[in-house]
């Protein structure tokens, strides 16, 4: 009996995390590229962050950047911090997609499907608002234009301090 929970734990300590990361609960740091494919550690700390993951063959993703563009603009001087995160495996499938759809925000990317993994990512896009200890303040799966008033009003909140 004591062997069978050994294995179990062992599995579970191999395994990763198993849950999203949800609302209340503290971000984990990742591990990124740069464009370049320099190593980049982003710590989700010590700033107000909307942070987004996304792939090339993602239509909602195409309609998102934009809107991201817009917060990044409108809040960014206010301290919103816009970080999306591509988790395609092929670089210029990423490369096409940001000609098309230029970002004014930061992004970082992650072939290798690590950081989609630690906030058990399901749905593309997903996104998190981060307060500056690193909580997770909200999550949202997918995009639609018909969301992004309670999106902004979120990050406004936010930004002002409230809960």
């Amino acid at each position: 009996m004591r062997r069978i929970a050994l294995v179990f734990a062992a599995c579970a300590a191999l395994a990763g995390p198993c849950g999203a990361v949800e609302k209340g609960e503290a971000a984990p740091a990742l591990e990124l590229q740069t464009r370049d494919a320099q190593p980049l550690k982003l710590s989700l700390r010590g700033e107000l962050v909307y942070l987004d993951f996304w792939a090339s063959w993602c239509g909602p993703c195409k309609q998102s950047f934009p809107w991201m563009n817009e917060m990044h603009s409108r809040y960014g001087k206010q301290g919103l911090r816009v970080w999306a995160i591509n988790v395609d495996q092929k670089p210029a499938d990423a490369a096409r997609f940001l000609a098309a759809s230029p970002a004014q925000f930061d992004i970082g990317y992650d072939a290798a499907g690590a950081s989609p993994r630690l906030f058990a990512v399901k749905t593309m896009p997903t996104s998190y608002l981060i307060d500056k200890s690193g909580t997770v303040l909200w999550k949202h799966a997918g995009f639609s234009p018909k969301d992004t008033a309670a999106l902004e009003q979120a990050i406004q909140t936010a930004l002002q301090g409230k809960p």
